[in-house]
């Protein structure tokens, strides 16, 4: 039998642990890496042969929607599946835009995420607790759109998770940090973080910096802690 060859990405050790349990009592399943970083996620995923990413959104590093979309590119053939402490729709559909094939909250069943592990390595996808094919999830992601992304009636394309570089510039911001302190540590221009954080505010759809970190560190996205000095 050719079992299914999946890795775990969280860095919470008692959480991990759990997972690695149930996955160990699915005979078709070999967990063949943990990792509790985004970053080592990242570099582990494109070395090794993965059929499944298990992850984590909140991890430090990366976070689990960045982990995604990262290693979706040189792994397209990888499936992911996206656990949160911050069950939303909203976060949902950015993690299926960004290209993973399930999301589900911490509280999910296990034996409905060991499920959920054999459907997505044969390319189908988990919302809402129904199993889909790659055309209906388009029609999802498209009804979707309508819902929460659209503008004048046309499908906003940026809406979405932060780019990389937004999302460093956020976790600057939520440590209470200056545009002139931002641009100096990133080697950029003030005008160059100013741009960007006009970007970041129209994606999350916020009045000003303050929400714009509220709403990231709620998400999981960033921790106010990762690189606290």
């Amino acid at each position: 039998m050719c079992k299914i060859k999946v890795m775990i990405a969280e860095d919470h050790q008692i959480f991990r642990e759990g997972l690695r349990r149930v996955l160990e009592s699915a005979p078709d399943i070999d967990l063949v890496c943990e990792v509790a970083d985004g970053i080592e996620a990242l570099e582990r995923g494109k070395e090794l042969a993965i059929d499944v990413v298990i992850t984590d959104v909140n991890m430090p590093g990366l976070n689990g929607l960045q982990l995604v979309r990262e290693l979706k590119r040189v792994k397209p053939g990888t499936a992911f599946i996206v656990l949160t402490a911050y069950d939303d729709e909203e976060q949902m559909f950015h993690a299926l835009r960004v290209g993973a094939s399930a999301y589900f909250p911490k509280l999910v069943d296990p034996d409905w995420l060991v499920e959920a592990i054999r459907e997505v390595a044969t390319g189908n996808y988990v919302v809402d607790k129904e199993v889909l094919t790659k055309s209906a999830l388009k029609t999802w992601l498209l009804r979707r759109f309508r819902d929460i992304a659209t503008v004048d009636g046309i499908p906003d394309d940026t809406m979405g998770p932060l780019s990389p570089r937004e999302m460093e510039i956020l976790q600057h911001l939520a440590l209470g940090r200056s545009n002139k302190e931002i641009a100096h540590e990133l080697g950029i221009s003030r005008q160059t973080v100013k741009n960007h954080m006009t970007t970041i505010l129209r994606k999350l759809d916020v009045q000003d910096r303050t929400q714009a970190a509220m709403f990231a560190v709620r998400r999981g996205w960033i921790r106010v802690q990762a690189g606290a000095e």
